[in-house]
């Protein structure tokens, strides 16, 4: 039998529009390995895929896709150019409609902590729910288990939302362009990170109470980037999800406080963030021949009237 925690209702569709745009330079004409492009969001209730386009430069000498393990869209370019630049564009748009508001409804014995999940999905949930980095002092368990009532049960979506709002209001965000994401275990010791670090810090919390959590990567939405408190906004971002008996995969954003899809674009899920990578690829080259990357990421909303999806499978 279900349980509601809350009826779900979601505001009017918004169409938005994401431009995405990453540049190589090189101090001189390098060769260009296989790289992989993470940037198609996945279609669902609350996002419909409207329009995907890439362009790449130089010109690859051929482009396909291929569905990864975790069902993400993925493109696959390769190139038979030198080059001293290289330029990935991506445009998409889609209509989103978000919850209006944190909801989401769970089976009976999803709706307190601690809880079991059915026989059937354990299998397939088992990945999600082990540890994935090493917690020797056990610091990040002991910080998940401040969220637990101290009788032993707990409201699943009051502990869930409080962890949430506690990593928005007690952790700094940081900028870093170093590519990775640090260990939890560093986040919650220096109480600073970038929304990788905190999206990976909530899967290893709730996944030290049994909880299945997974990595996601994509975009949000900043109605006003001037003055705004969302964090995150020109730049890809990045949440989590946790499973619920009954309501399936919940996003929860520890970087802005948010509860359900609010502002947020999914495009791939992984079980750790390494998987998630937006764009990984390889150079031949001298080793000091890099000379930066630049990335821009406008996410604004569109006019409805867009054009039908207009994505090549294959290029040759």
């Amino acid at each position: 039998m279900a349980t509601f925690v809350a009826l779900a209702r979601y505001a009017p569709m918004t169409v938005l529009r994401v431009r995405h745009i990453t540049t190589y330079a090189y101090k001189r004409l390098v060769g260009f390995g296989e790289h992989r492009v993470l940037f198609r969001p996945r279609d669902s209730y609350d996002q419909r895929l409207l329009m995907a386009d890439i362009e790449v430069s130089p010109k690859p000498s051929r482009m396909h896709w291929i569905h990864d393990v975790f069902g993400n869209c993925v493109a696959i370019v390769n190139f038979d150019q030198r080059a001293k630049e290289l330029r990935f564009e991506t445009n998409i748009a889609l209509d989103h409609s978000p919850a209006a508001a944190p909801q989401f409804r769970t089976r009976s014995k999803g709706k307190t902590w601690p809880m079991d999940y059915d026989e059937d999905d354990l299998p397939d949930l088992e990945p999600s729910m082990r540890r994935h980095y090493p917690d020797a002092d056990g610091a990040v368990e002991k910080w998940a288990r401040r969220f637990v009532h101290p009788t032993g049960t707990t409201d699943t979506g009051h502990l869930l939302g409080t962890m949430t709002m506690a990593i928005k209001e007690g952790f700094s965000y940081s900028r870093r362009t170093d590519p990775g994401t640090q260990p939890p275990g560093l986040t919650l010791s220096t109480g600073t990170g970038t929304c990788r670090d905190f999206a990976l810090l909530m899967m290893e919390a709730c996944r030290s109470l049994g909880f299945a959590a997974r990595f996601v990567t994509g975009y949000i939405y900043v109605a006003s980037r001037d003055g705004s408190q969302t964090r995150g906004g020109g730049a890809t971002h990045a949440w989590c999800q946790v499973y619920l008996p009954g309501a399936g995969w919940v996003e929860f954003d520890p970087t802005n406080g948010i509860e359900g899809n609010r502002d947020l674009i999914r495009v791939g899920v992984a079980r750790d963030p390494r998987q998630a990578i937006p764009l990984s690829g390889t150079y031949a080259g001298k080793a000091d021949d890099p000379m930066g990357m630049v990335v821009q990421v406008n996410v604004t909303t569109a006019d409805p009237a867009i054009a039908p999806i207009s994505q090549p499978l294959e290029t040759n």
